[in-house]
């Protein structure tokens, strides 16, 4: 590729996912265009980021050629035409393989698309590949030993979090616009904070894992990843809607306005008047850099004309109900493999152990206090429009460590507490999003999750979208140490 097509090639990778649907369903674009510029991106970025596992480049350039043919007929395209998307590597894609980062699913090629998945195909997106992960998702540093870690695009030293780790790294260094992920302790908001992208973590029932060995479980759900909240909003009502194949699920048809959600755009959905900012929601210490950019979100939320109250609340007593809950999900998803136990990583091991060890007394007393957690903040949204809270705890660390030491100094009491700021918040329920707050002087990125009440997600990320910056996103360069890349508005498109 000559040097002006890369540039043009760039251009059109920092669009946003709006963007990018808006041009080829006006013919300003082809499908194919896009997708040779994605693939391009992904051939140059992809080798020191590692966050694509699998890129499946023929079947996408096929899928963009008829999407340019029903564009010359005059067919109506759907919502996400032409749209390049990640899906997580635990999630089923028909003739495409599907490893959950274990060896003892290498050769794992489905016959059927997931749920999620055959929906973002209905809109119109095009499946580039799968996005690493931990083994079986049950981590927040993205490395498996099949195909290693994947590094923060903002620099390759460091963790980009997990366990939708390559979708955040992959979406931030331009190589997809959308990604899908799942949430169980902040699978979708923790790296999102580490990359700089935007990730929301759903209702539960609102979006479907179908398939799934725990169809009844609401601790992990599925969700949208991108790098604007406009582009979550936009990718989330093709993915939500009722499905009979699970047992949760919002009730109605399988149609996008049988849902509880307001469709209007974005800049349409109703505007906090006032939220609660909470500075330490686990009580473990926060990292002063990240607690300055929050500081700074919240006096944008405020120059918007939004009031903003910090209040105390440490949530550190139901950390022991997570990892109880936690533990029987990870057996219930892992159920197949029990026998097979001695081949997987140490860290899926521990876990594993630890499940297995749990009582019933144990799980009773923490869906107690589940109960209890969801109403306290049920309780204290009737007087809030959200909850705000920083998404982690730390900065990224070392790619090479498998958590951080410390927080804020302090050495950590156990390796989880440093996701505790998001695990604590799937334990109620609640749609919670993470976005951007700032970057740091050294260029990397810090997260603010906001909370709303069940089935508000259109206000979590009306929310999100005032706290973003406003201007055009910059890609991440994918090397060593901060620098940036090109952007959407250098298109001109």
């Amino acid at each position: 590729m000559s040097g002006q097509a890369q540039c043009e090639a760039q251009k059109i990778v920092a669009l946003s996912a709006w963007e990018l649907a808006t041009h080829i369903r006006e013919g300003n674009l082809r499908a194919e265009t896009v997708v040779e510029a994605t693939l391009a991106r992904i051939e140059s970025c992809n080798p020191a980021i590692n966050a694509l596992c699998t890129v499946d480049s023929g079947r996408s350039l096929i899928a963009a050629r008829n999407i340019d043919r029903q564009r010359s007929r005059g067919d109506n395209l759907p919502a996400l035409a032409g749209v390049p998307v990640g899906i997580k590597d635990i999630t089923a894609t028909a003739e495409l393989r599907t490893t959950f980062g274990s060896p003892l699913c290498q050769n794992n090629v489905p016959q059927y698309d997931a749920e999620v998945v055959a929906r973002l195909r209905a809109a119109g997106a095009i499946v580039i590949g799968k996005t690493n992960t931990p083994e079986f998702a049950a981590g927040a540093n993205t490395v498996n030993p099949l195909f290693g870690a994947t590094c923060n695009p903002w620099d390759t030293r460091l963790s980009a979090g997990g366990s939708t780790g390559g979708g955040a790294a992959a979406l931030a260094s331009g190589m997809i616009a959308l990604a899908q992920g799942t949430d169980l302790g902040g699978s979708l908001r923790n790296p999102a904070a580490f990359c700089g992208v935007v990730g929301l973590r759903p209702t539960p029932g609102l979006v479907p894992t179908v398939p799934s060995s725990a169809p009844w479980d609401t601790l992990q759900v599925d969700g949208p990843m991108a790098r604007t909240a406009a582009d979550v909003w936009l990718a989330l009502q093709s993915m939500a809607g009722y499905c009979r194949h699970t047992g949760v699920s919002i009730p109605g048809r399988p149609a996008a306005s049988e849902l509880p959600l307001n469709l209007q755009p974005l800049d349409k959905q109703p505007r906090p008047y006032k939220v609660a900012y909470i500075e330490d929601i686990a009580g473990f210490g926060m990292d002063p850099s990240i607690s300055q950019q929050c500081a700074g979100a919240l006096e944008r939320l405020k120059a918007k004309g939004c009031a903003v109250e910090r209040i105390e609340l440490n949530l550190r007593g139901y950390v022991g109900s997570f990892i109880t809950l936690r533990g029987q999900v990870i057996v219930a998803q892992l159920y197949p493999w029990l026998e097979r136990i001695d081949e997987l990583g140490e860290n899926l091991q521990n876990n594993l152990r630890s499940g297995l060890a749990v009582t019933t007394r144990e799980l009773a007393a923490a869906q107690h206090q589940r109960h209890t957690l969801r109403q306290k903040l049920m309780t204290l949204l009737e007087g809030y429009d959200a909850l705000l809270t920083p998404t982690t705890s730390v900065m990224p660390f070392p790619v090479k460590q498998n958590y951080p030491a410390q927080i804020a100094g302090h050495p950590m009491t156990s390796y989880i507490d440093w996701v505790a700021p998001t695990f604590l918040w799937s334990l109620p329920g609640l749609p919670v999003v993470s976005v951007p707050a700032g970057y740091t002087s050294i260029g990397l990125p810090v997260g603010l999750q906001i909370m709303t009440q069940p089935w508000q997600e259109g206000l979590a990320l009306a929310t999100a979208g005032m706290i973003e910056p406003g201007t055009p996103f910059i890609l991440a360069p994918g090397t060593h140490g901060p620098g940036l890349a090109g952007t959407a508005d250098e298109a001109g498109l």
